[in-house]
């Protein structure tokens, strides 16, 4: 019996080839909608960027001292001679004079770190959003924060808020990544403790605000057990104080004489400044070395109570869907019901809706210094809670109670944004009713959209009409706001988003105008643009003291220029706000005499003569003011220098050389 088998042959041996491995990557709808919405925000915070200028002096100039001296920039100096400090602490200084030193100091290098940490808020607002409800969700929680005017305005800005606002939004997200996790939660909140920690290295305690929040949200829905849940908060508060305390320590070991004055302060203690202008002070009203403020004060911000947000310049800023970020937190929680203790919705509705409640609550009840700008940090939170209630009511729109939860929501949207776009009644004045209309249509339609009897695919077209609708309801008028303010420079202390004319504006203690002039470009710096036209809000520049750097003429940048040689500092010049503009224009250290507002005292007479007698100063700069003589020794100084020092006017500015 034989057996037949299938023949078989051999391959010739050939050549190995090299092979070649492909990775493919697939983008989805959701990955380019999100890409999509990161270079929208960019595009908007960056167009025409330079018409801002140097946005704020004050800052502005200590930027260009940590550009050219280490020591100026870790201390956050005002003068790269490192005399006085800026009143806060400088990690914003930071970021923006290491850009300066890669790039060079001027207007673009300045202000692009702030416009991409606005991109990199609304990411972290997104992945966060997302990660609990659904990328739609996030999206609109991005849209959100990305147009809010107060956001549009302060990542177009210098002021420390964008990087508080970054560092606080990063937090939220390791917060929400320690509640998913357990076996590294831990280490998440240890982040999410350096990130709040470096908040308060940017603007100090304001960056507290949300430590309730971020505490009680991985304690209810932690997945650890509670033990463990306490030594983790234990960890987190541990990172905080190291990442926040660190630079404070360093100030207070090194010696005065070896580092500047700490600007804002009565005792050259950062201590002071922390718990004092910038701290309980800011509660209390009893702010030593402050412009202002006071028990009730309604000065500033006007008067304490829940209605501030509410109204005037602050509604404008800020409130467009504050109500209806209230609403959603209380739809949150009601959406959790009896859920088991680590149910997402009732945590994102603890985390995100306690940063806004207790940030609202300090903002409305401090009776120290407040300017609308501040509602900055409000914004995420607002994004979050809009975007994930509305996410969660819409997958639940067959329900009668969603259906009117949703309804309503567009209602009050609709009606309070009405009411916002009629504080400037000829300022687009169709765009009021237009958003009101389609309110009542988008509420009506989701009202009756589950009774209708259409196919298929006429309910879902029908439903994207409705979600368009509502989206525009909730959008269209903080949209408007923040297209003027893109179109509009903005410089000075007080910068305000929106149209000129909203409420609230426009007095000298009015809560914050526009002020000073179209910013000039410097003379002999790296960097420049086109400054635009300045939007006047009242006469807070001249009640500052800063003229602008288009006050500054070339006569006296060339003298301090050629002046500057052999001299610490070019020349002093009472309050920063006042030393600013000259020091920015010249390129060369300026003294601020008394600090921001000519308050601090710092140098005394004694050792401003002292200083002169070293030769350390060369010239003395008039007409600069502020508030010298409220408490300061900026006004003894002045009165010592017209007494012994003949006046000449260089340009349109009065100045005495103190070598003659």
């Amino acid at each position: 019996m034989s057996t037949l088998t299938e023949p078989t042959t051999t391959a010739a041996p050939s050549r190995a080839r090299p092979t070649t491995r492909l990775t493919a990557y697939a983008i989805s709808r959701d990955q380019v909608l999100y890409g999509g919405l990161l270079v929208l925000t960019a595009v908007a915070y960056v167009w025409g960027l330079s018409k801002n200028g140097y946005a704020n002096e004050y800052y502005a100039a200590a930027v260009q001292a940590g550009s050219t001296s280490w020591k100026a920039w870790f201390f956050g100096a005002f003068d790269s001679s490192s005399f006085i400090t800026v009143d806060k602490t400088p990690a914003s200084l930071w970021v923006m004079g290491l850009s300066g030193r890669i790039f060079g100091f001027g207007v673009w290098s300045m202000l692009v770190p702030q416009a991409l940490m606005g991109v990199a808020s609304v990411g972290f607002v997104y992945v966060s959003v997302r990660r609990w409800f659904s990328a739609g969700a996030g999206l609109l929680a991005g849209a959100v924060l990305a147009l809010s005017p107060v956001a549009v305005l302060m990542f177009r800005f210098n002021n420390p808020d964008a990087l508080l606002v970054l560092l606080l939004v990063a937090g939220a997200w390791a917060v929400t990544r320690a509640i998913d996790s357990e076996k590294y939660a831990w280490r998440w909140m240890a982040l999410a403790g350096v990130f709040v920690g470096f908040g308060f290295l940017t603007k100090m305690l304001q960056a507290f605000l949300v430590l309730p929040a971020f505490g009680l949200a991985y304690l209810i829905a932690g997945k650890p057990a509670l033990g463990k849940r306490l030594v983790h908060s234990l960890v987190a508060l541990g990172a905080l104080i190291v990442s926040a305390g660190w630079w404070i320590a360093i100030v207070e070991l090194v010696p005065a004489s070896a580092r500047p004055y700490i600007g804002g302060s009565s005792t050259n203690s950062i201590l002071e400044l922390t718990l004092g202008y910038n701290g309980l002070g800011r509660l209390t009203g009893n702010e030593t070395g402050s412009v202002g403020g006071g028990t009730g004060n309604p000065g500033w911000g006007g008067a304490t109570g829940v209605q501030r947000l509410f109204g005037g310049e602050f509604a404008s800023q800020i409130a467009w869907l504050l109500p209806a970020a209230l609403l959603a937190t209380v739809v949150l929680v009601v959406a959790a019901g009896k859920a088991p203790r680590t149910d997402r919705t009732r945590a994102f509705a603890v985390l995100w809706g306690g940063w806004l409640v207790v940030t609202g609550l300090v903002f409305s009840y401090m009776q120290g210094i407040i300017h609308s700008y501040y509602m900055v940090a409000l914004a995420p939170a607002v994004g979050a809670l809009v975007g994930a209630a509305a996410t969660v009511l819409w997958r639940r729109r067959t329900e009668w109670l969603a259906r009117a939860a949703l309804a309503g929501g567009a209602l009050l949207t609709a009606g309070w944004s009405f009411s916002l776009l009629n504080a400037v009644p000829t300022w687009m004045p169709w765009l009021r009713w237009a958003v009101l209309i389609v309110g009542v249509l988008a509420a009506g339609l989701v009202l009756v959209l589950p009774e209708l009897k259409l196919d298929r695919a006429a309910v879902r077209r029908t439903g994207v009409f409705a979600a368009t609708l509502l989206a525009l309801t909730a959008l269209a008028g903080p949209a408007a706001y923040s297209a003027q303010t893109i179109s509009t420079a903005h410089a000075g202390a007080l910068p305000s988003a929106g149209p000129a004319g909203v409420a609230g504006r426009g007095g000298l203690m009015g809560g914050g105008g526009r002020m000073g002039a179209a910013p000039a470009q410097p003379r002999g710096t790296a960097q420049g643009g086109t400054p635009g036209r300045v939007q006047r809000g009242g006469g807070m520049g001249g009640f500052l003291g800063g003229g602008g750097i288009s006050g500054v003429s070339s006569e006296l940048v060339s003298l301090l220029q050629q002046g500057a040689k052999g001299y610490t500092w070019a020349a002093a010049a009472v309050t920063a706000n006042g030393a600013a503009p000259v020091q920015i224009a010249a390129g060369v250290p300026v003294m601020a005499l008394g600090g921001f507002n000519g308050t601090d005292p710092a140098p005394s007479l004694a050792e401003f003569q002292q200083l002169v007698a070293q030769g350390k100063v060369h010239y003395f700069i008039g007409g600069t003011g502020g508030f010298g003589g409220r408490g300061g020794t900026s006004n003894e100084i002045s009165t010592w220098v017209a007494a012994n020092y003949q006046p000449q006017t260089i340009g349109n500015t009065t100045i005495y050389d103190l070598t003659n």
